[in-house]
């Protein structure tokens, strides 16, 4: 299997999250960052809505992408009455969480490990080791 030149990685990995509606934004020649909002909610006296971040940092000489996301809500005004269902499941550090919310004005949906797995396929068929990190926001 041949190894990717990483600027064809990130090429790629730009596609791929502007296809699962992010917006990205490449940093050539190591670093990807894309983000996308997700309205949760609006009426007349205020809203809520999240912001899932993903960031990838590509290492030409170890072949290394090391990956985050973050998700986070925020409110303003007086936030819709909503109704929301989440689930969540876990294998060892990797969380998949879907979330679900109906809301005056509209709703969404978000999922949270969705596009880290379509990443992590896309490193791996690249030629290069996929390393997830926790704790910091992209």
């Amino acid at each position: 299997m041949s190894i990717l030149p990483s600027q064809e990685l990130l090429n790629r990995l730009s596609a791929l999250a502007e296809s699962e509606g992010l917006h990205a934004d490449p940093h050539p020649p190591d670093r990807l960052t894309a983000e996308r909002d997700i309205p949760m909610g609006k009426w007349f006296l205020g809203g809520r809505k999240a912001v899932y971040q993903l960031s990838c940092s590509l290492d030409e000489a170890s072949h290394d992408v090391r990956f985050r996301e973050s998700t986070t809500e925020t409110s303003w005004g007086v936030p819709p009455p909503t109704f929301t269902t989440e689930v969540t499941s876990q294998s060892g550090s990797a969380t998949r969480q879907s979330t679900k919310v109906r809301a005056p004005g509209g709703g969404g949906r978000f999922d949270i490990g969705h596009v880290r797995e379509e990443i992590e396929a896309a490193v791996g068929g690249a030629g290069w080791q996929f390393h997830l990190e926790a704790g910091r926001r992209p």
